[in-house]
């Protein structure tokens, strides 16, 4: 029980602290920011992988599923949002078009 009590609140905390980092960030920065941290997104892939590897119930293996499917969802996200970012920096040959 106690573990769990401590679980909670490891998450709170960096809750919070991940709030408080991000929104001290100008806006301008935001997409930059993220899409350098798209391994920060593998690692939690690889943790979710390893937390459904070592479920014993189905309810454990049901928010295991969940939290791989999501971290998944996210990493592909991060390098979606970053291929489109880097879109917009390829100039365009107009001149040899005509």
């Amino acid at each position: 029980m106690i573990e769990g009590f401590v679980a909670l609140y490891i998450f709170m905390l960096a809750a919070f602290t991940g709030y408080e980092v991000i929104s001290k960030v100008p806006v301008i920065l935001h997409t930059p920011l993220m899409s350098g941290s798209n391994f920060v997104h593998g690692i939690v892939l690889v943790g979710a992988m390893i937390a459904l590897g070592h479920a014993d119930t189905g309810l454990e293996m049901l928010i295991g599923f969940f939290a791989v499917l999501l971290a998944a969802g996210n990493a592909v996200g991060g390098y979606v949002v970053t291929e489109r970012m880097l879109e917009m920096f390829k100039t365009s040959d107009k001149k040899g078009s005509k």
